[in-house]
């Protein structure tokens, strides 16, 4: 029954489909929901710290049915990115109408796209590592994988790591340096993997070739079937939830750095090198994703057993609000600094 609190994800499909079905305000009721009614719920409740025991950890470890909600929402996705391309090319559409539909779609690309697709490929078996990628695809954001994993936990909290986002930096400039430093590295980490394994970068093991032929197909498959104004209009909900996911990036580590010894080298990553967020909805809506911390110290630890750890440094919001926040640069670094300026 506890993994059940995780199919409250269906209210994101359920408001786009409504976004998709409607006009006027109702095509951004996804945006009006996750940006609007739900951090200001969030406000007056109080966070979950509580943790399994050891004894129900390996019971929910185990429990399939974490796992197959994330199958889930795969179709999920498919089935929403197809019916995106028919909604988008109704007469009389709106612009108002247009862009409260594209930005439902970036959502979806977001929250389940990106966010499920990370949590799929950290797992240690192909098949759920290809189903991330699937997920992946349809935000055009598979170079998350090589990267995150090869690149971003063991670089996080440091200036060589693209999707930690330094002290004062403004989120506009991050979502440019993160991105595109992120998708360089990712071939310069898929180059050495496959030099150290003598083998050319120019191989059918490359994950990066295969993905940008995947990604360059899928974007051919969907010109030539809806044309220039649906190919478009993908890209501009992709782009959407790629920033969304940039967002995400910015607010999970803004300002912490590991320390350095004398030659130069970085302390081990720490539990206190993440922000986290206990708060209730935003942590099940995004499957554990704010219990940041806790996933950094053991990237394969599945979503449903990621703990509260009281060294780590909290938010005093959860997601939704903070990536809110985010986006107001003064007000963003008055909050957070002070905050930084407490953990030293």
């Amino acid at each position: 029954m506890k993994a059940l609190k995780y199919l409250s994800i269906l209210v994101l499909p359920i408001t786009v489909y409504i976004s998709f079905t409607s006009n006027g305000w109702l095509s951004f009721l996804p945006q009006i929901t996750f940006f609007g009614l739900l951090p200001f719920i969030e406000l007056f409740l109080s966070p979950d710290k509580e943790n399994f025991s050891k004894e129900q950890e390996q019971i929910e470890k185990e429990n399939k049915l974490y796992t197959y909600i994330l199958y889930a929402t795969l179709p999920i996705q498919l089935a929403f990115l197809s019916y995106f391309f028919t909604v988008i090319q109704e007469a009389n559409l709106t612009t108002f109408d247009l862009i409260g539909r594209v930005s439902a779609m970036g959502l979806m690309c977001s929250v389940i796209g990106i966010n499920i697709g990370h949590e799929l490929g950290h797992r240690n078996n192909r098949f759920d590592q290809f189903i991330g990628e699937l997920l992946l695809l349809t935000s055009i954001n598979t170079h998350f994988l090589p990267y995150h994993n090869a690149g971003h936990h063991l670089n996080v909290a440091t200036r060589k790591d693209a999707a930690t986002a330094r002290k004062n930096e403004w989120l506009y400039v991050f979502w440019i340096r993160s991105h595109f430093t992120s998708y360089l590295q990712a071939w310069q980490l898929e180059n050495t993997r496959l030099k150290n394994s003598e083998r050319s970068w120019f191989h059918i093991q490359n994950r990066m070739i295969i993905y940008t032929i995947a990604t360059l197909s899928l974007l051919t498959a969907i010109y030539l079937f809806f044309g220039q104004f649906g190919l478009v209009c993908f890209l501009a909900a992709s782009v959407i939830g790629i920033l969304q996911l940039e967002t995400v990036n910015y607010i999970e580590h803004y300002g912490l750095l590991r320390k350095q010894n004398e030659h130069g080298r970085y302390e081990r990553v720490k539990r206190t090198h993440s922000w986290n967020s206990d708060h209730v909805i935003g942590k099940v809506m995004l499957f554990n994703l704010s219990r940041h911390s806790d996933h950094h110290y053991n990237g394969s630890k599945q979503y449903q057993i990621l703990k509260s750890l009281p060294e780590s440094p909290q938010m005093p919001t959860g997601y939704p609000g903070m990536m809110l926040l985010s986006l107001f640069p003064p007000l963003w670094f008055w909050l957070m600094n002070n905050k930084i300026q407490t953990l030293k």
